[in-house]
């Protein structure tokens, strides 16, 4: 049977108090461990109408997950959305891109595509 509430401990790539303001404050956003975690750069993102009232609705992925790997919830967090600007500022020109808006990392740039 599964603990209620049960959270699994991350050993996050930036520590807590090494997070600093990069932009105003957007909302969370949902990112996975590849990011966090792992300390890949965000390779694929996409925005979406906001799930609750200071969701910016951004999803954002390394873009190396697999199905499986999103479906196990305990791989993704909602974060402040500054928070994943830490990990990778090459986001920041997107991020008052419209709902509906996807993007994909050109590979070997800090630069996104539409798709």
């Amino acid at each position: 049977m599964p603990l209620k509430n049960h959270k699994v401990k991350k050993n996050f790539k930036i520590k807590a108090e090494d997070i600093r303001r990069i932009i105003p404050a957007m909302g969370g956003c949902m990112a996975t461990d590849k990011i966090t975690v792992d300390g890949l750069k965000v390779g694929y993102m996409y925005r979406e109408e906001s799930d609750f009232e200071v969701d910016s609705g951004w999803r954002i992925f390394s873009g190396t997950e697999t199905q499986d790997y999103v479906d196990n919830s305990n791989n993704t967090e909602i974060y402040d959305l500054n928070t994943i600007v830490n990990y990778d500022p090459s986001i920041v020109p997107y991020l008052d891109s419209p709902n509906g808006t996807e993007l994909e990392r050109i590979p070997g740039t800090d630069k996104f595509n539409k798709i």
